[in-house]
């Protein structure tokens, strides 16, 4: 019988897209998904180094499997990722009974670095320190049927001070774009509609080869696919951010009008300290260029609390820009130290008391403002790409989820018997800072809910392809 394997994920969308390459090698060397609720024969955590709470995960859950691996020896753990990258000996001098240990470049050789361990009966540590070329022949088990990631580059160039993984992921190394496209049509053709374009910076992308307008001249390509129906990117940054992408998004017709970009702070002088390369005023002119070319464009970004130095007058200016900015949403995180990183030894670091105040009041800023976003679009319709693990039906209520073009999420009642990957027309008659609600018109079935619908029926007929590998965003 095949050992069975689950992956649990920590970090980016970068993580979770090496996740599925992850599970498409496991499943490439015979082993099979683990059935939900069952304990897997191989487990792997593919790590984040950005935020401490991913250290304290892993290390908790290290320490369940403990007794789990006595009575199993035969078990395998392997721990990948950015903090295996960073701390690579201390996993196993706080975990020895890991297995496998594998750096950010090594993820093709985890199936070897896992029969070695089992027939050496010894831990396996493999870190490479730079990639030699980008890893993009590498099987993939996608979490969606219908959805799916495309990596144009891998690495970064910046040096923000308050970032590990630069140091841990590499310079920046990009794709040609007649290989990044051949990839995407391979996955329209088996039934992908919707392709998000993936990169640390990836409107840098064309660095390597010098070409400023690379990313725009991708976006538009993209809008030459036959059958792919909605193209997103993230994460794009601010310095890199051209006029040409903004015309690229607005004049190619399956660029979604969603951009979500990272501000991190609206005090000019704790961006200078972060070392971001560019000011609030530039920001915010680019947002002004978006939103003229698209009115319709929703905007979310990123915002770090309590960097070292700032002041209450900092805080107030990341408030303010807020306001202005109008984020439909914004994923806020509080600063902690990652050692390794030049804020780290940064003096006026800022007590976790006063960095939990300002969390707290930046997140109930940001709520209202969400909000009143969200009613704005109360009467409108949307085109709701419905989800499959986003969208499963609501026992209780008998709803589906989906994202709107814009990337909102939207709960209707399913009323209309859609399916996973179909696109329904939604009209919206309730709204809350995190979603929209409201009642289903038409729909249109997609290919890729057909693509969804072969693989349901699929994995009925095999009791061991049930469970997927375990991804917690």
């Amino acid at each position: 019988m095949n050992r069975t394997y689950s992956v649990e994920t920590y970090g980016c969308q970068m993580n979770v897209h090496d996740s599925e390459r992850i599970a498409g090698l496991l499943d490439g060397a015979g082993y099979v998904p683990v059935i939900e609720g069952q304990q897997a024969d191989i487990i792997v955590f593919n790590t984040c180094a950005v935020r401490e709470n991913a250290d304290n995960k892993l290390y908790g859950n290290l320490s369940f499997l403990a007794p789990i691996k006595r009575l199993n020896p035969m078990m395998q753990i392997a721990v990948g990722g950015c903090l295996a990258q960073k701390d690579q000996a201390m996993i196993l001098k706080k975990a020895p009974y890991v297995d496998v240990v594998f750096g950010t470049h090594n993820v093709g050789s985890l199936p070897q670095l896992l029969e070695r361990a089992r027939i050496e009966e010894e831990s396996q540590i493999e870190i490479l320190e730079s990639l030699e070329h980008f890893p993009s022949t590498l099987p993939a088990r996608r979490l969606s049927a219908f959805s799916s990631w495309v990596s144009v580059s891998v690495g970064c160039n910046n040096t923000c001070t308050f970032c590990i993984v630069p140091t841990l992921r590499g310079i920046e190394k990009d794709r040609g774009a007649k290989e990044i496209l051949a990839e995407i049509r391979t996955l329209v053709d088996q039934g992908v509609i919707e392709i998000t374009l993936l990169g640390q910076n990836v409107n840098a992308y064309g660095v390597d080869f010098n070409d400023r307008q690379a990313f725009a001249n991708l976006l538009r390509e993209c809008g030459r696919v036959d059958g792919l129906e909605r193209v997103r990117f993230m994460s794009p940054h601010p310095r890199d951010f051209t006029d040409e992408v903004i015309d690229a998004m607005s004049q190619t017709d399956n660029v979604m009008p969603h951009l979500h970009m990272p501000v991190q702070s609206g005090s000019n002088a704790i961006l200078q300290a972060m070392r971001r390369s560019y000011r609030t005023d530039r920001y915010l002119g680019i947002l002004d260029r978006v939103r003229d070319a698209m009115p319709d464009a929703s905007i979310t970004t990123d915002i770090i609390v309590g960097f070292p130095g700032e002041s209450e007058v900092d805080f107030q200016a990341t408030l303010d820009l807020c306001s202005q900015a109008r984020f439909a949403a914004a994923y806020t995180y509080q600063y902690s130290i990652r050692p390794g990183t030049p804020a780290a030894t940064m003096p006026d670091q800022i007590s976790s008391q006063v960095v939990g105040e300002r969390y707290t009041r930046l997140h109930n800023h940001q709520q209202l403002i969400s909000l009143s976003v969200n009613q704005e679009a109360i009467g409108k319709n949307f085109k709701v790409l419905v989800g499959d693990y986003e969208g499963r039906r609501d026992n209780a209520q008998e709803r589906l989820t989906g994202r709107s073009e814009d990337f909102r999420l939207v709960h209707f009642d399913n009323t209309a018997d859609a399916r996973p990957g179909d696109e329904v027309e939604v009209c919206i008659s309730d709204a809350s800072a995190h979603y929209l609600i409201g009642t289903p018109g038409a729909v249109r079935r997609t290919r890729g809910g057909d693509a969804h619908a072969a693989r349901t029926a699929d994995t009925l007929k095999s009791p061991t392809m049930l469970g997927m590998p375990s991804l917690s965003h």
